[in-house]
């Protein structure tokens, strides 16, 4: 009797299912310092306790996206292992800055099912929640895969397909507890630029780019403790490459978003998102935002912006085709909240 796990198949889902993920994960500075290693990221309230207790908290908070990369990552073998693509995102919120020191575990509910039309995969979405060692939810997020499934032959479940908001509401978004940006430091944060002067509609070339290196993205990934087998195993794929995680291109975009947007310094929603097209290591990513909305909170000096992140192996501001598809050089477009002093 084996006791390897070959991971879920599309038919081992049904709605209402819920999966506790294994393995609980404490987060230190290892991980922090790891992760600004791997991407160019200097926003100052992750980078500096100083900073970030001038900003009414007690210390530097963990980088949003290592929360994200953490969670994502406990979901990976029970959600993910057997897919042929991660397709989105939707309703996705930070409910409480992670420490180092903090634990973090994972559990995922099945919300919808849809077999695919050629019998062979089908998508599954799931809402994922993580939690810290004191049973508190830090994050929570939608997201849709197509899995493969183990026999084609197997008859399809109900089509259940679930309704989600295309964007977090700005009255929803969790303000991190004593969060002031009313005497905040724009010299030590890198850039002056304040909530005020972003307009919607403004586009912005973040200018810099980044080759991805094979041993980076792969290290990057065991960080996370994923576990898909397309970004380890050259076999999994007929062209015999190993696929750039996800995660690590949007960990990269928003790092290289820095170069004119330093001073949004929180993530606090994820509205939506797509990998447009796959990518691999040798590829030149560069990033650009469109602005798409703000809004006011209810913290001193603190305002929410809406953007819209792309990372791109072109042009800024090229994003789709006249019929709607994603431009080839088009890697990432991400729909996001994040927080800055007005």
């Amino acid at each position: 009797m084996t006791k390897t796990n070959p991971g879920r198949f599309f038919e081992d889902y049904h709605v209402g299912q819920v999966i506790r993920h294994a393995v609980p994960r404490t987060i230190s500075g290892g991980e922090r310092a790891l992760y600004h290693a791997l991407y160019p990221a200097r926003h100052a309230l992750h980078s500096s306790d100083a900073f970030a207790l001038a900003c009414g908290l007690d210390r530097a908070p963990l980088d949003d996206l290592i929360t994200f990369h953490t969670v994502f990552g406990k979901t990976v073998p029970d959600v993910s292992l057997n897919a042929v693509a991660n397709l989105g995102y939707a309703e996705g919120r930070w409910l409480h800055p992670v420490y180092p020191g903090d634990t973090l575990t994972a559990r995922s509910e099945v919300i919808g099912l849809k077999q695919n039309s050629n019998g062979k995969s089908g998508v599954v979405w799931v809402r994922t929640t993580g939690s810290n060692q004191h049973g508190r939810d830090v994050l929570s997020y939608v997201r849709w895969v197509m899995v493969r499934k183990r026999d084609a032959d197997a008859p399809a479940p109900d089509t259940v397909i679930p309704d989600l908001a295309g964007v977090v509401k700005a009255e929803d978004l969790i303000i991190p507890a004593g969060l002031n940006f009313a005497t905040y430091d724009f010299d030590l944060a890198g850039e002056p630029h304040r909530w005020g002067d972003y307009e919607v509609g403004e586009v912005i070339d973040h200018v810099d780019g980044v080759t991805l290196e094979e041993a980076e993205h792969m290290m990057a990934t065991r960080l996370w403790q994923n576990t898909a087998k397309v970004h380890f195993d050259a076999t999994n794929r007929e062209d015999g490459r190993r696929l750039i995680y996800g995660g690590h291109v949007i960990s990269l975009a928003r790092a290289l978003s820095f170069n004119g947007l330093a001073n949004a310094q929180v993530i606090v929603g994820l509205n939506g998102g797509a990998h447009a097209n796959p990518c691999f290591a040798g590829d030149t990513v560069r990033a650009w935002t469109e602005v798409l909305d703000k809004a006011d909170t209810g913290a001193p000096g603190v305002g929410a912006i809406r953007l819209r992140l792309v990372a791109t192996k072109g042009a800024a501001g090229a994003l789709k085709t006249e019929d709607g598809k994603y431009l080839p050089e088009v890697l990432l477009d991400l729909d996001y909240w994040a927080l800055m002093p007005v």
